[in-house]
């Protein structure tokens, strides 16, 4: 059975680049009938909080990607200690006690003799009477011993990869703390959850092709990875410094609907154009991995809002019954109210003042020169209710009072109805109207 995973750290909150390798292993799972887990990385107690788990279980909600069980590593401690026995025993994990100060020399050493900053195993030639010594006045960590040889494996977006171990520094599984890394947890978590495929961003590569000789080394099945490319600004700029402002959260506070950014994430770096999905089911159906390349791929969360209006203008006024109730639209108006606003609105946070445009008047935008052509007009306006045709007798009425047509009619009359240049058909306005417009 195909079976993936999420493991994002609770340490920050979700953000559009972590949106990717979930809805990618999400819809590789659905697609196959299988099953999703979100994997909670909280190993490091310190950085770990309860209100980032509770976020990431929110923003997941809200997308509406459903998990099949959760795990927590943090729960798990005593498979990755089974884990480093196990490795100790077989000669692959040594105990190392250069300080970062000291590791930080030996690189910059390398690098001034034009040799790669590659980890030299001086600690394998240490005594035992060494490592006590050494034990005494410092901690120590654990490195995984790599077989210098050639790492292959045929990548599910990048293709055929080849990784020459030994120009690779054998990895700390375990720091001086004694906390353990997510690269030995990770691979414990994956053979024993049966997780057949890994999809994460492109700066995982060389951690993959450690990472698989770890899998062997523990007798575990390797997964099929793929490693989709880092986002980057509209301009190709790095995305890090502005995620964020990128969050999920914030995403949905300023009104950006699921369905936009399911959309476009699911397509956007692949051959395929980005077209609206209403839900997550059709995202699944449509998704294709073997379609994404693995150049940069260019990310501007303006194009968004578009989407977003797109998607709300497909919605009926029963989608949306609770926000017009919460708006206090009447009843025996949420059906021709929502089909005259739902295709001018930005997000769900512009019905209510809409509603209010319509139920107590808007603030008129009139022009110095329009002031007397617009009181004339007014004067010209009976009181509601309006129907389907008042829009066209009022103005035929203030044309042939005063002579005015075209936009010059139009326009001002619009901008004083409603307090803006533009906006739904006025015919489609008028009806709604709650009370008469006045320009005091």
């Amino acid at each position: 059975m195909t079976t993936t995973r999420f493991a994002p750290s609770p340490t920050g909150w979700l953000h559009i680049g972590n949106l990717r390798a979930a809805l990618f292993n999400y819809a590789i799972a659905r697609k196959a009938g299988g099953t999703f887990v979100l994997r909670i990385d909280d190993t490091d107690q310190e950085r770990s909080k309860q209100e980032y788990i509770d976020g990431v279980m929110e923003d997941l909600t809200w997308l509406g990607l459903a998990w099949d069980r959760v795990e927590h590593q943090s729960a798990r401690m005593d498979r990755y200690e089974a884990a480093k026995a196990q490795l100790i025993e077989m000669g692959r994990l040594y105990e190392c006690f250069e300080t970062p100060t000291e590791l930080d020399l030996k690189r910059k050493k390398q690098l001034n003799m034009g040799k790669p900053p590659v980890y030299d195993r001086a600690a394998l030639d240490l005594s035992d009477a060494e490592k006590d010594a050494l034990r005494a006045e410092r901690g120590s960590h654990w490195r995984f011993k790599l077989d210098h040889e050639r790492i292959e494996w045929t990548d599910g977006i990048i293709g055929d990869i080849s990784i020459d171990a030994s120009s690779v520094s054998d990895p700390v599984l375990f720091k001086n703390d004694g906390q353990i890394l997510y690269t030995l947890a990770s691979v414990v978590d994956d053979i024993e959850m049966g997780i057949t495929d890994v999809v994460r961003g492109s700066d995982h590569v060389t951690n993959t092709a450690t990472q698989i000789q770890m899998i062997r080394a523990l007798g575990g099945d390797v997964p099929r990875f793929a490693h989709h490319s880092l986002l980057t600004g509209p301009q190709g700029e790095a995305l890090s410094k502005r995620l964020g402002t990128l969050s999920l959260r914030d995403l949905r506070k300023q009104g950006i609907a699921p369905q936009a950014i399911l959309s476009l994430m699911a397509r956007l770096g692949s051959s395929d154009p980005v077209e609206l999905r209403a839900n997550v089911a059709e995202v699944v159906e449509g998704f294709d991995i073997s379609k994404f390349g693995s150049a940069p791929t260019k990310f501007d969360a303006d194009d968004l809002g578009p989407l977003t209006a797109r998607y709300l203008a497909t919605l009926s006024h029963e989608d949306v019954a609770d926000v017009l109730t919460a708006a206090d639209v009447p009843n025996e108006l949420a059906e021709p109210f929502w089909k005259v606003v739902r295709d001018n609105i930005a997000s769900l946070d512009d019905v209510a003042g809409w509603w209010a445009l319509f139920r107590d008047g808007a603030t008129p935008l009139v022009a110095d020169e329009d002031k007397e052509f617009i009181a004339q007009a007014f004067f010209l306006l009976d009181s509601p209710p309006y129907n389907a045709d008042t829009w066209s007798h009022w103005t035929t009425a203030v044309k042939e009072e005063t002579g005015r047509k075209g936009k010059a009619l139009f326009m001002p009359l619009r901008k004083a109805v409603t307090g803006k240049e533009r906006g739904p058909e006025m015919a489609d306005v008028m009806p709604l109207l709650q009370t008469k417009p006045s320009i005091d």
